[in-house]
């Protein structure tokens, strides 16, 4: 079963053959090249919170590969009826050949994994994990340093509710990354993440100051504080904005480094960002479709040729 509910799921080596697979993919993305591995395939995208890179990279992934999709959310559907998340799932059991999953509770992939016979991909469960982000991050970077090995990288903003930012510190540190944490304390990342880290030999650093950073870096992935994961408005409130770059910023720069973001960005990067050499985000949310596409294949057991023509 192809499962992917956590980085757990992957093996290093998986790791590293997911994202061959999607590097001979880029040209099927584009839509150079028509290679239908997943013709007469269905895959049910199963979003019960908002996305919008998520859901459609999904979407494209599966049609660029001959698939054909269908698209669910809680509004509009039998969910509004109190249908529960059970029985969602053992209909779209029979509908569908492989699932995507994005819902507010923590744990929901997992649980949606052991109720159903397809494979379930999570796209992200509350505060929890976002594999198939991670993997296209992990695209992203390797695609500018030609590796994942031993590199310094800064993650910054909302470390505590981020799920991105969580599933990425434990696939970085699997590559021999070191970390620096970039967060005010309300939203440091939670402490048995860090020890977690540490424990696996991890060269981890907490701060609340980034432009000390920067010129160190070889990744700054920066991250919006998420209004909707905050308990309490006015808490959202005294942390809004705290963290933005500029172009001026990033003059002493490593000449390689790469800014990231999972988007959307409310003000963390200014647009001034957007034309310089460091901005990779946009490149990172189209490469959610080589990712996917090769993480579609792999839940399926389909392989990806050793040579796209």
């Amino acid at each position: 079963m192809g499962n992917l509910v956590t980085m757990d799921d992957l093996s290093n080596d998986d790791i590293i053959a997911v994202l061959d697979d999607a590097e001979r993919l880029v040209p099927v993305a584009r839509g150079e090249i028509l290679l239908p591995l997943l013709q007469g395939k269905v895959l049910a995208n199963m979003f019960f919170e908002n996305s919008t890179r998520t859901r459609m990279s999904f979407e494209t992934a599966m049609k660029r590969l001959g698939g054909s999709v269908l698209n669910f959310s809680s509004v509009g559907t039998s969910v509004s009826k109190g249908e529960t998340l059970y029985d969602t799932m053992q209909m779209i059991d029979g509908y569908a050949d492989v699932a995507a999953i994005r819902h507010p509770r923590q744990g929901a992939a997992q649980y949606s994994a052991d109720a159903v016979r397809i494979p379930i991909l999570n796209a992200g469960d509350g505060a929890g994990n976002h594999p198939t982000q991670t993997m296209l991050d992990l695209f992203t970077i390797r695609q500018a340093h030609e590796s994942l090995d031993g590199l310094n990288v800064v993650l910054v903003g909302d470390l505590r509710y981020g799920r991105t930012a969580h599933s990425l510190s434990h696939a970085l540190v699997r590559f021999g990354a070191s970390l620096t944490l970039v967060s005010p304390t309300s939203l440091k990342m939670p402490v048995e993440i860090v020890s977690d880290l540490r424990s696996h030999g991890a060269d981890v650093t907490e701060t609340e100051s980034l432009n000390e950073q920067i010129t160190g870096a070889d990744v700054i992935y920066m991250t919006r504080i998420q209004k909707e994961r905050f308990p309490d408005e006015e808490e959202y409130t005294k942390v809004a904005g705290i963290y933005k770059i500029e172009a001026t910023d990033l003059v002493g720069a490593k000449e390689g480094m790469i800014v990231m973001h999972p988007l959307p960005r409310v003000d963390e990067i200014a647009p001034s960002v957007d034309s310089t050499k460091f901005a990779r985000y946009f490149q990172q949310a189209f490469n959610g479709v080589p990712t996917r596409m090769s993480l579609l294949c792999r839940s399926l057991g389909v392989k990806v040729p050793k040579k796209v023509k």
